[in-house]
């Protein structure tokens, strides 16, 4: 799911001080020539930016599904309810929920996030890994709407960002694959949340949200930790642990989907 809301202030602290944003619109090439000068400057090496920009274009597509995308949440509640939460699904999370329960256990007393919502959260993004996780060259795809003027600091930030994951070695160039705005991963967080709230919790060294369940699950528990979110709280319509939610998804029907999901998982 789109989240900006998490990534609208994240190009100043990405750009290392960097004094102004590149120019958006105009040719492509010279936009991306300024973009490496400032990854550069904010410390992506220069055999990063080179790898992650050679041949690069813009992707029309990418541009024409932004565009779309204003009506994404113009449904009710049970009307989206009804095409996201069936009992498959359901089954499939509970399924999962004993498989993955000592993990759970260990991320629950860590973050404080109970496994229901986390769950719902993994099954709503993705189908718990099983489905769509996107398959489009991230780095293009940032690049694309960063060079589009309509939100041209914020995907400049999560371009940064992209490169960053690289820069660490969370993931190599061959696998930074995502979505249409360029979420990656399981739960499909921005490449700014990512940086952010990514957490190594299997212990390799790297924050892997694409293949590893363990760091899927901990990093969404950190960032609705960090958000607020309180353990043993209800978290419905109204409630602090709702509003924590936002940081997740700022639609109302998508966090009572949230919500609605877990307590079927609960067996509520």
């Amino acid at each position: 799911m789109l989240r900006y809301a998490l990534a609208a202030a994240c190009f100043i602290g990405l750009a290392g001080g960097s004094a102004q944003a590149a120019r958006c619109g105009g040719d492509f090439n010279s936009f991306i020539a300024t973009m490496g000068s400032e990854a550069q400057a904010a410390g992506v090496s220069g055999n990063v930016t080179s790898a992650a920009f050679s041949g690069i274009t813009q992707d029309g597509a990418v541009l024409a599904f932004d565009r779309r995308q204003r009506y994404t949440f113009n449904k009710s509640f049970e009307q989206y309810v009804s095409t996201r939460v069936g009992p498959g699904r359901i089954n499939g999370g509970r399924a999962l929920l004993q498989r993955h329960a000592a993990l759970l256990s260990r991320i629950e007393q860590q973050f404080g996030v109970p496994r229901y919502i986390l769950v719902a959260i993994w099954g709503l993004e993705s189908d718990f890994g099983k489905g769509d996780i996107g398959k489009l060259p991230v780095i293009r795809t940032l690049a694309t709407l960063a060079h589009d003027c309509r939100r041209t600091d914020l995907f400049q930030g999560e371009l940064l960002a992209a490169l960053k994951i690289v820069q660490r070695g969370d993931l190599p160039l061959r696998d930074l694959i995502g979505a249409y705005a360029g979420e990656i991963g399981q739960t499909q967080f921005l490449p700014s949340s990512y940086i952010k709230y990514g957490v190594d919790f299997d212990g390799d060294g790297h924050v892997d949200l694409r293949h590893s369940v363990p760091d899927v699950l901990a990093s969404t528990a950190n960032l609705l930790h960090t958000s607020g979110f309180k353990m043993g709280q209800p978290y419905g319509e109204g409630t602090a642990n709702f509003e924590a939610m936002r940081e997740w998804n700022r639609a109302v029907v998508y966090r009572k989907t949230i919500g609605y999901f877990a307590d079927r998982l609960a067996g509520q």
